[in-house]
Parts: C-alpha cells; structure tokens; sequence
C-alpha cells in the first residue's frame, strides 16, 4: 500500500495517543499512550461509563476514607482503561503518575508501585506496561528507582536536551520528547511560520536520535505532540511516534512516497561524563522554552487530574 501511514509503521513504530477504545481499535498500533487529559476525554465515552462506575465501586469496598477513595478510584479508572487498550495492541500501554508529584520522588515512586499493582490485579504484567512520569529532576531519579525494580517508565513532557541525557543516564526505557508544544512556544514568541524542515520540536526530537544512537544509549526516543502530519513524517524512521487518531487518519488517507530521515547510521562517539543535578536544573534553567513548557504542562495535567476527580467525586 503507498499510504503513508502504511509506509510510515514499516520503518517507526507507531503508537496511538489516545484513551479512545474505538480509535486504538480502528489503527491497530503497536502500542499506546494515555495522560490525565485523554483519561477525562476518555471518560465522556460510552464505552467508559461502566469502567468509570466498577472503578468507584471497587474503591468504595476498599476503604472507608473518601479523600483515599477518590485516589483510588482514580488509579482503577487509569489502569482499567489501561487493562482494556491492552487487549487491542500486542506491545505496552502507558499509565501516567498524578502530575501533583512531579517534584516529589518518594511520592512518585510509591503512586508508580500501586498502578504496578492494580494492573497485576487485573492480569496484566508489568511487560505490558510503562509508567509514564514527567521529565522532572525527581521524576527521573524516581523512575531510574523503578528501571531498577524492573519496571519500565515513559518519561514524558521533555523539551530539552538536558532531559534526554538525564534520563538516558539513569536508564530510563523510553522518552517522549514533545513536538508540537516546542512549536507552539517559539510560533507565539516569535511570531514566524515554520516549515517542517526548520520546525523546532522536530529539530529537538531529531538532536535528541542522533545523540542516543551515536553515544550508544539504549532509551527509545518516542517523538510526541504532533501538531500535523508533516511534522510526523519529518520524524520518519525515529525509533516510534505517539500520533493522535486525527492525524491517523490524515496519514492513513495520503498518498505519496514516505522519506525516511532518521537512521541509526552505526556512529559512535565516547558518551560524556553523567549530568550532575546541578547543570540538569541550570540548563533548564537557561532555555525558556523549556522551563515554561514543562511547568505549564505539569499545571494542565494537573487541572485536568483535578476535573477527573471531580467527576468521580460527584459519584463517590
């Protein structure tokens, strides 16, 4: 087939961004990502409502307190949309830790090992899955805690270089530097168009490639937040893509031939001495893009954390 969706699996892997059973079921991917914002998405579905009601039934019968019921009922709710994408694709599902606790390692690590434990309640090992965490110093650290207990994270929200290496240097399974968000800030500070060849985000993400595979690092590079489709196809050939159903679609209906322009070329070069956590917080420091992308979208997921809760509050 030339469709460049068709094209595009052959030589990335493609993952859907997406909380929507239909979407996942209509694609086919390998694997996918969910965040707090397509979990409330996901929750106005009519396939969610019965999974939205067994989730505040089970932490009704777990615990009397109502602030430890709203918690829990809003892991279930995850990790049991979670339990049902994972029927639909052959790879792994991400579930992501409250945004609330970015900056907070301990916390991080022991929301991490509950959703671990929700999943392996519902039969679902921890092979089918990776916890998704924000590219936070402390989330990091957290997650190079949790590589070690075997249990594989997606660190997500990463907008620099500094984050990247970081979290290769702990070991951390898989990255989602985002695209789109990287675009959205240097469109809105400096007022210019971007082709797709001289895009920002896909720029970062390609960096990002080059530097793992020439340093030997082993974490897969997942670019994310795609605004359109060119730059999803300016990725072609990163090791996958986290793609939202619309631009599936869009993919999936062109024709044309697909240029793939990254490959692992077998370079290698000395990796550079480990980040220490002061020049991490120090590089972040000095790229404003960065440091207002990541903290804004720790705040949306946050919010949108708090509007899920309120749903299952209402019902609690």
């Amino acid at each position: 087939m030339n469709d460049l969706l068709s094209q595009l699996k052959a030589v990335t892997t493609v993952v859907v961004d997406s909380g929507d059973l239909g979407a996942i079921e209509q694609f086919r991917p390998v694997d996918a990502t969910t965040n707090p914002s397509l979990l409330l998405n996901a929750s106005q579905l009519d396939f969610a409502k019965p999974i939205l009601a067994a989730a505040i039934a089970y932490a009704k019968a777990q615990t009397s307190d109502k602030d430890a019921q709203l918690s829990l009922a809003s892991d279930k709710f995850a990790v049991d949309i979670g339990t049902a994408i994972s029927k639909l694709v052959p790879g792994r599902v991400s579930t992501e830790v409250d945004a609330r606790l970015s900056f907070d390692r301990d916390a991080t690590l022991t929301k991490a090992r509950q959703l671990v434990a929700l999943y392996q309640q519902n039969g679902v090992s921890r092979e089918r899955i990776l916890i998704k965490i924000a590219s936070t110093w402390e989330g990091i650290q957290a997650a190079k805690v949790l590589e070690q207990e075997g249990v594989q994270c997606n660190l997500t929200l990463l907008f620099h270089m500094a984050q990247a290496r970081a979290c290769a240097e702990a070991g951390v399974f898989l990255i989602s530097p985002f695209v789109g968000r990287i675009l959205d800030w240097y469109k809105a500070n400096t007022k210019q168009d971007y082709t797709a060849e001289t895009d920002p985000g896909v720029l970062s993400v390609r960096e990002i490639y080059r530097f793992f595979k020439t340093h030997g690092y082993n974490t897969v590079v997942m670019g994310a937040s795609f605004r359109n489709i060119g730059e999803v196809l300016a990725l072609a050939g990163c090791d996958r893509l986290t793609i939202s159903p619309g631009l599936l679609e869009e993919l999936q209906q062109q024709q044309g031939e697909l240029t793939v322009h990254l490959k692992n070329d077998g370079a290698t070069a000395t990796k550079p001495a480990a980040l220490t956590e002061e020049a991490f917080r120090w590089a972040l420091n000095e790229d404003a893009m960065a440091t207002e992308k990541l903290a804004e979208g720790i705040r949306k997921f946050a919010v949108d954390q708090r509007k899920l809760e309120a749903l299952l509050a209402a019902q609690l």
